[in-house]
């Protein structure tokens, strides 16, 4: 659902942030009439502190984007679901200290609001609806901030600390295996807590806590895992070139024959067939699915360009197209094949396939 965009950026919360409101209300409602005996009343005010808690992790994420957007990155929309929040940042800062600033920025407007309800609170009658609300708050909002400072991804604190060995060693990827390792430490130690904490007290093992624990922890774990997989890709980004990935093709009329042109590609040792135009322009790609479902007797009636795809001016990549610039030019058209062309844009080099860049980048190739 739709909050609202502020500062342009749209802002939705999923049906999964009702759970954690009833569960907020239901438990801390209890513990507002033990303190308070405000009757019903006390679980109307547990649900105001549910609001006023995710109005506080809105902020964080809040801080995130806006810094984000000052260093030019986009961001496409702020989602508050079961966990907390996340800001969906288009793409990665391009220098360690501008990846510090955007994950220091949303635990730091977490502790100052912290602070300003803890200055705030010093002022309340501690037994009064105001004063519970702003104890509440900013002792939730100290835990949100520290909590995120922790060294592991996905936290803010393991874009801290890639952020650091990113800076220390040069490389992006060092930053991110190291911070995507402390995750699943981090993650491992949140579930182990609520047993540690069992045995060392000498009491029962509350089911909540282990719940949440995994849960929590889960989340950890899947977080760190997926950045540890992303840095892996990203290692392999450098050495993506369009001229290694292309592959070879033969050129045909689009009058010719089915069955002709994939003779002509198997005596040129090829499998991808560049359909032309009669001055020879390339026009479409074969699309090896259409040509396949054709039956072997009707390959010689059926012209070629019936089962090929139109080449346009967004499937047209230059040969010595690599790294970051090959990425961002196939990411910006994504189609299943692309017409490689020499860099006067009128000679074919080949054809270069979705599914081959995804097996470079996977290391599958």
């Amino acid at each position: 659902m739709l909050l609202g965009r502020p500062f342009g950026i749209p802002v939705y919360v999923t049906p999964s942030w009702l759970i954690v409101a009833v569960l907020i209300t239901l438990v801390y409602g209890g513990i507002v009439e033990g303190r308070l005996a405000l009757g019903p009343a006390s679980y109307l005010l547990a649900f105001v502190f549910a609001v006023l808690l995710y109005a506080s992790v809105l902020v964080h994420e809040l801080a995130h984007s806006v810094v984000a957007r000052m260093y030019g990155l986009p961001v496409r929309r702020i989602v508050l679901y079961v966990l907390g929040g996340v800001s969906e940042i288009e793409r990665e800062a391009p220098t360690p200290g501008r990846e510090f600033w955007i994950a220091f920025s949303g635990p730091l407007f977490s502790l100052i609001l912290a602070a300003g309800a803890f200055g705030l609170y010093q002022f309340a009658d501690p037994f009064s609806v105001v004063g519970e609300l702003l104890f509440q708050l900013w002792i939730a909002n100290f835990l949100v901030g520290v909590f995120n400072l922790l060294p592991g991804l996905p936290l803010d604190g393991g874009r801290l600390l890639r952020a650091g060995v990113w800076k220390a060693t040069g490389r992006q990827v060092a930053g991110s295996v190291a911070a995507a390792w402390g995750g699943r430490g981090l993650a491992l130690v949140v579930v182990a807590i609520p047993f540690v904490v069992a045995w060392s007290s000498g009491g029962r093992l509350s089911p909540w806590a282990v719940v949440w624990g995994l849960l929590l922890g889960g989340f950890m774990w899947m977080g760190a895992t997926d950045a540890l997989r992303a840095a892996r890709v990203r290692e392999r980004v450098p050495g993506l070139s369009a001229r290694d990935l292309a592959r070879p093709a033969v050129r045909v009329p689009s009058d010719t024959p089915l069955a002709e042109a994939q003779g002509r590609a198997r005596e040129a040792g090829v499998v991808e067939i560049v359909v032309t135009d009669a001055d020879g322009t390339p026009t479409s790609i074969v699309h090896p699915a259409s040509a396949a479902a054709i039956a072997e007797g009707r390959r010689a009636r059926v012209p070629v360009s019936s089962v090929a795809r139109a080449v346009t001016d967004s499937s047209l990549v230059p040969v010595d197209l690599r790294g970051e610039e090959l990425l961002d030019a196939l990411t910006g058209h994504q189609l299943p094949e692309y017409l490689v062309v020499d860099e006067a844009g009128g000679g074919v080099f080949g054809v270069l396939r979705a599914a081959d860049v995804n097996a470079a980048m996977s290391g599958r190739a």
